[in-house]
């Protein structure tokens, strides 16, 4: 009999599967009989399109919350839940304000290369790049190197974080060439706020970057989930056995 009232959470990336990929035949049909169990989720960073790559395209019917970017994208049992955008979250003068100190402050910086994309508008952020997110493999390299030592996007960040003191925004780097802005907030805690009616006693929550700095480290920590971190898909297996087929 289906606890009704306990949802397991998982992360995507390192936790159902391996690194950007596609779920195993092994664990989806045990994912299907911890459903028999409990009610399923899976949060995700990644938009919609990258998590039905992975989870397959019949993702909403295979999971009983899907949450894509954190949840800023959100579905239940198989149906479109809801939506949040940052252009609607901050405003037009805002999101301006923002973009055009990007924009200034990169074209005084002085770099061994600069590209195109400087600013790419998603749906729950934006993403920066001070080389800009059109250079070749070699240029990302080669900017990486560099701003180790410089430490370009440090700085960035460090200037953006007095201009805009106080606008409730968080700023993130990540990845080799750029950093991103977005409300503070809306890491993968986004979605414990839409499922704060469905009324459970218990959120389990299965991540493998849980860690300070990580991406599964706000809902690992929450203190509305039981966090368990994991090292790989195998693992979260284990954990998932013992915990409900004991």
């Amino acid at each position: 009999m289906a606890q009704c009232d306990v949802l397991c959470l998982f992360d995507v990336d390192g936790t159902l599967t391996a690194a950007r990929q596609k779920v195993s035949k092994e664990m989806a049909e045990f994912l299907q009989e911890l459903r028999k169990k409990v009610k399923v989720g899976v949060v995700g960073g990644s938009d919609f399109e990258k998590i039905k790559e992975q989870l397959g395209d019949d993702v909403v019917e295979q999971f009983d919350y899907v949450f894509a970017e954190n949840g800023l994208v959100a579905y239940k049992d198989g149906k479109f839940l809801c939506k949040q955008s940052i252009h609607a979250h901050l405003g037009e003068d805002l999101l301006q304000d923002i973009i055009n100190y990007c924009l200034s402050y990169i074209a005084k910086l002085k770099l061994p290369k600069k590209r195109g994309t400087f600013v790419e508008f998603r749906n729950g952020m934006l993403n920066v790049s001070p080389i800009g997110r059109n250079c070749t493999q070699e240029e990302r390299i080669e900017f990486y190197e560099l701003d180790k030592k410089e430490q370009f996007r440090d700085k960035f960040v460090a200037e953006l974080q007095r201009e805009f003191a106080g606008r409730g925004l968080t700023f993130s780097i990540g990845g080799q060439i750029s950093f991103d802005v977005f409300p503070t907030g809306w890491d993968k805690t986004f979605c414990l706020g839409i499922l704060e009616n469905e009324g459970f006693s218990k959120i389990y929550f299965f991540g493998d970057k849980t860690m300070p700095g990580g991406n599964d480290y706000e809902i690992y920590t929450d203190s509305r989930t039981i966090g368990h971190s994991v090292t790989s898909p195998e693992e979260t297996r284990t954990i998932c056995k013992e915990l409900f087929f004991q």
